[in-house]
């Protein structure tokens, strides 16, 4: 088996903390998205794991320090990490073509900008499962519409008029990817695009049409991870689940002066909490200092100073200087508010 990561998106939606680090490397609940997402998949797919691929944008951005990431993230699966370009963004089809020498056999493709917590079993006999959430709005997404055997023979975004309540997450299985990249080779090739782009789906559209069976495989909970209010609250869903997992979220080294932890938390490696009450909900990153503070709802990343805040609903870098009386903040990495 083999994951395909298309991840070469700046996440504008998520700025500023988007504009040092890549959305998928930003940790929530003590893990970057990309790492929780893939390890979530494994689990589910329940079968060695042969080959992640990643599709990455420009190396200035997407640099030596994220590969290393990725590649450890691979090995620590048992698995071979490939890494591919897209400098241009030229949509959800094409991304998935940049990695044409690793579309070959059984895979899934994920884009690693959700999280999930799922439990099924696969159905491998499918040409291809498409990964959908019910939701209570299907208008606003992008929806399967299925028939009487429960086969998705057709795709179709926000729709006006009520379809299924089945919204399709972005996450695929393939029997054999390469039947995918055939497809949209054929949509590039002759410049078929939606949206100013190539689509994913249109490739999709061409293996329904040729008569393969898709189904549904449902996820209990998605995550989205697009801007800071519903990063802040994906953060304390997965704390929950984490909590209910029995995971161990406060490192032993953290040091407490007066302080409460409110469970659930993650507390990173070196954490120092002084005449603070952390939580509930809270993560917080490697290195941080929090003193004469009450935190709670809120992500701190790594090596940040917060001092006399009163914090709710906040999401805050890495390397952050914060003194100041505010509540609901959104801070990048490396600003100072003293």
């Amino acid at each position: 088996m083999k994951i395909i990561v298309p991840m070469a998106g700046r996440g504008s939606r998520l700025r500023p903390h988007t504009l040092t680090v890549p959305k998928p490397l930003i940790p929530v609940a003590g893990k970057p998205i990309v790492h929780r997402l893939i390890s979530d998949i494994a689990k589910v797919l329940g079968e060695p794991i042969e080959e992640i691929a990643f599709i990455l944008g420009d190396p200035a951005f997407f640099g030596d320090d994220v590969v290393e990431s990725l590649t450890q993230l691979a090995q620590e699966l048992g698995a071979k990490a490939s890494i591919y370009r897209q400098l241009d963004p030229k949509g959800t089809g094409h991304a998935i073509m940049c990695a044409e020498p690793s579309l070959s056999g059984p895979a899934v493709i994920a884009y690693a900008d959700t999280l999930i917590r799922a439990n099924f079993d696969l159905d491998k006999d499918a040409d291809s499962v498409i990964w959908t959430k019910k939701v209570d709005n299907p208008e606003a997404y992008g929806v399967v519409n299925l028939n009487a055997q429960n086969h998705i023979v057709e795709l179709v975004e926000k729709p006006k008029e009520f379809v299924s309540d089945q919204a399709v997450i972005g996450i695929y299985y393939f029997k054999d990817v390469a039947v995918l990249r055939n497809e949209l080779q054929f949509v590039l090739d002759n410049n078929i695009i939606n949206g100013g782009e190539y689509q994913i789906n249109d490739g999709i559209k061409r293996m329904m049409a040729d008569g393969k069976v898709f189904v549904t495989g449902k996820v209990d909970e998605w995550m989205d991870c697009g801007n800071k209010n519903v990063t802040v609250e994906t953060n304390q869903r997965m704390l929950s689940f984490l909590e209910k997992d029995g995971e161990k979220l406060v490192a032993d080294s953290v040091e407490k002066v007066n302080a409460n932890i409110i469970e659930p938390c993650f507390i990173g490696e070196n954490v120092v909490l002084k005449n603070t009450t952390i939580g509930p909900y809270v993560s917080v990153g490697s290195g941080t200092v929090i003193e004469n503070a009450t935190v709670k709802n809120s992500l701190i990343q790594s090596d940040s100073i917060i001092k006399n805040a009163n914090l709710d609903n906040a999401m805050i870098g890495n390397h952050v200087r914060y003194d100041g009386n505010f509540e609901t903040i959104s801070i990048g990495d490396y600003s100072v508010l003293e």
